[in-house]
């Protein structure tokens, strides 16, 4: 017999790229997901395989030092029958000189960039051939794979969904903006595999590195620390306060994909400047590129314990002034939740796990956080594996306000727990909020929750709203948008059968998302008043926009704090609001009829809503599938108040079916304003 030759072959690139799920990426080389066949063509010239005389087998391996030990390698002869537990190679079909054969990986390969070669052999006369490279990524959909997710719908937002909504504002007022997470866009797999490349746990160890890539928990974690720059050579160099000149303003950024791409285009140099949400985001765009279910939480009243007693303690004179402190409440706070099995831990602790990629305290000497099983912060396990304690904390610590009068004597206001409401995330297949609040807590109040404090040595301090004789409340009338003046109430009620005299101090600052106080606002000299019993008071204070103006951090949020001094009791109550101060929104239409590769206009329009010109205006439009990367539109004139701006672009949707178009407004006045359109764009006619 003469040796059997190698002429071509083919990795059907398209048709793999298809049944794995994996299509979006541009097929321009081969993505698979693991425990699940692909297909490859071996074409031979002179005559075909016989399987009597010719053996033929595979060697697939990844990492710089590939053994079969550490499972970086696999020798995979041609066999009839395949076993699940190890890779394996079946002839599909012989058709003349060409052969068919299907390949597959087990449920629990370890995932990354492989090369594969070829050994045939005749009578012992052998050759090897280079048959390329191809991608194995985690698969959700087999059943034997750790990241395994049942329902499809859930996989598709999960794993396929290129865009979504990320939740901001406070917890009076929920807001939302659109994010742009492009997993599946030209080059994005390259930058997340090489991430896990320049890791400094690779760097310290290649092959043990390489051979845990096989676990989501492990990925899971270096991941984490990669996103923030503390440690290593990550993404985003995380900053809060002012001083963005050098680099991007946080609330500037509409998706993952332009984030991964600088990172890359510096030379792997963290890219400036994130704040939680980007650092979230971009954590949710890897893991869903490397194939794990993964989805942004917003944790509002999210508590930042330094000294994890689970107590946040704040100081406030008996002008509502509030001293600086260590313990800070973020008014919201953005992290990943990824889907996986935790066979590392003993129990029920399978599903989401808690990922935060914005650098606050270290775990094990990194700056990273998780994965922590929502189930085990619910029920209070401290010990687990990773990061318990503080993402208990975020949210479950009490707040505690010590009124500080002016002989020094501190008292203390308890109000009920406002730390960890409404956790949120966006629904599958909709636009509208799911709160989970319920995954990561038992009911206020409730049985459960006293045994998971107990458990956790967690004595709350806060007690349900008493029936005290006076209640206060802040009300916002309607309409806090940037540019108008509007009005808080200090709101009273006397619960009790006797009139009450009792003096009310407002007062109101800017403040950051992060609960950093800037300057005053408003502020409304102490009132004496009486009340009815039964009756309720409001107490106004006008906010105008010339006093706010040049004081509102890009945040938009101003902090109200009401006092009120009960003559008869001694007893101070405090009320705390903040209130988010709108930005005008952007008006998206869409002209022409939406459909696959053929041309689409979208007309894009903002009204200056302030009494002064806005300069340096800037529109960023981006949408996967709709635009090829982004689009800048920079307007050449100052925007006049109440003037409008308007423009139209040019669309090609490359894909069919749901997609978002995105848009961002810079200029000197107003920041981070954002809107988004649902788009559907019908497939193309064959």
């Amino acid at each position: 017999f003469a040796d059997l030759v190698l002429e071509t072959w083919d990795l059907h690139c398209d048709r793999n790229g298809q049944e794995h799920r994996t299509a979006d990426m541009g097929c321009k080389e081969l993505v698979v997901r693991r425990g699940q066949p692909f297909t490859v063509t071996l074409r031979f010239s002179g005559r075909s395989y016989d399987e009597g005389v010719d053996k033929l087998s595979f060697n697939v391996e990844t990492g710089p030092c590939p053994t079969e030990e550490s499972g970086t390698s696999s020798h995979i002869v041609l066999t009839d029958c395949p076993e699940e537990s190890c890779w394996s190679a079946v002839i599909q079909q012989q058709d003349g000189e060409s052969l068919s054969v299907s390949l597959c990986s087990p449920p629990n390969a370890r995932i990354g960039r492989y090369s594969m070669t070829l050994e045939a052999s005749t009578d012992y006369q052998g050759s090897s051939y280079q048959i390329g490279d191809f991608i194995l990524l985690f698969n959700p959909w087999h059943p034997e794979d750790t990241v395994f997710m049942r329902d499809e719908n859930e996989r598709r937002e999960y794993v396929l969904s290129q865009h979504g909504l990320i939740y901001q504002g406070t917890c009076d007022y929920i807001s939302s903006i659109p994010w742009n997470f492009g997993q599946f866009e030209d080059d994005i797999l390259a930058i997340c595999l090489n991430m896990l490349d320049i890791n400094p746990k690779h760097l310290r160890d290649q092959n043990r590195d390489c051979s845990r890539r096989n676990d989501p928990v492990y990925i899971g974690r270096v991941v984490s620390a990669m996103v923030n720059c503390n440690d290593d050579q990550g993404v985003l160099f995380g900053r809060w306060g002012d001083h963005y000149e050098d680099g991007m303003n946080p609330l500037a950024w509409i998706g993952s994909v332009d984030i991964l791409k600088r990172w890359k285009t510096f030379g792997y140099q963290p890219v400036k400047y994130g704040q939680c949400w980007v650092f979230a985001a971009v954590a949710c765009t890897v893991m869903r590129c490397l194939g794990i279910p993964s989805r942004v939480v917003t944790n509002y009243n999210s508590a930042h314990d330094t000294n994890a007693n689970l107590t946040i303690d704040y100081y406030i004179n008996e002008k509502g002034e509030q001293k600086r402190s260590r313990d800070m409440i973020w008014n919201f706070h953005c992290w990943v939740e990824s889907w996986m099995a935790r066979p590392d831990l003993a129990g029920a602790y399978d599903g989401w796990q808690v990922l935060d990629p914005t650098p606050q305290e270290k775990s094990e000497g990194v700056f990273c956080c998780g994965p922590a099983p929502v189930k085990a912060i619910k029920e209070g396990d401290m010990l687990l594996k990773y990061d318990i304690p503080f993402i208990f904390a975020e949210v479950n610590a009490d707040v505690v306000y010590w009124v500080v009068q002016e002989d020094g004597m501190q008292k203390q206001s308890v109000r009920s727990s406002n730390v960890g409401k409404y956790i949120s995330t966006k629904s599958v297949g909709r636009d509208n909020r799911e709160d989970i609040t319920h995954n990561y807590k038992y009911p206020e109040g409730s049985e459960e929750e006293r045994a998971v404090f107990e458990k956790a040595e967690h004595q709350k301090k806060s007690v349900g709203e008493e029936e005290e004789g006076l209640h206060l409340r802040i009300k916002v009338s309607e309409g806090a948008n940037k540019g108008s003046d509007f009005d808080v109430f200090a709101v009273i009620n006397n619960n009790t059968d006797e009139e009450r005299a009792c003096r009310v101090t407002l007062g109101a600052r800017a403040t950051s998302y992060t609960g950093t106080l800037g300057p005053q606002c408003g502020f409304m000299d102490p009132a004496d008043i009486e009340i009815e019993p039964g009756a309720e008071k409001r107490v106004p204070l006008h906010i105008l926009y010339e006093e706010y103006r040049d004081k509102l951090t890009q945040d938009n949020l101003i902090k109200v704090v009401a006092l009120v001094k009960d003559h008869q009791t001694g007893d101070t109550l405090v009320a705390v609001r903040d209130i988010y101060v709108e930005n005008p929104p952007i008006k998206i239409r869409i002209l022409g009829e939406p459909m696959q590769n053929r041309k689409l206009v979208a007309e894009i329009s903002l009204v200056n809503p302030l009494a002064v010109p806005l300069n340096g205006c800037v529109f960023v439009v981006e949408g996967t599938g709709l635009t090829d990367g982004h689009f800048v539109k920079e307007l050449e004139e100052p925007l006049e108040p109440e003037a409008e701006a308007k423009f139209r672009m040019d669309l090609m949707p490359r894909l069919s079916g749901l997609q978002k178009l995105m848009v961002d407004f810079e200029s000197d006045q107003l920041t981070g304003v954002k809107g988004y359109r649902n788009v559907i764009i019908a497939p193309q006619a064959m």
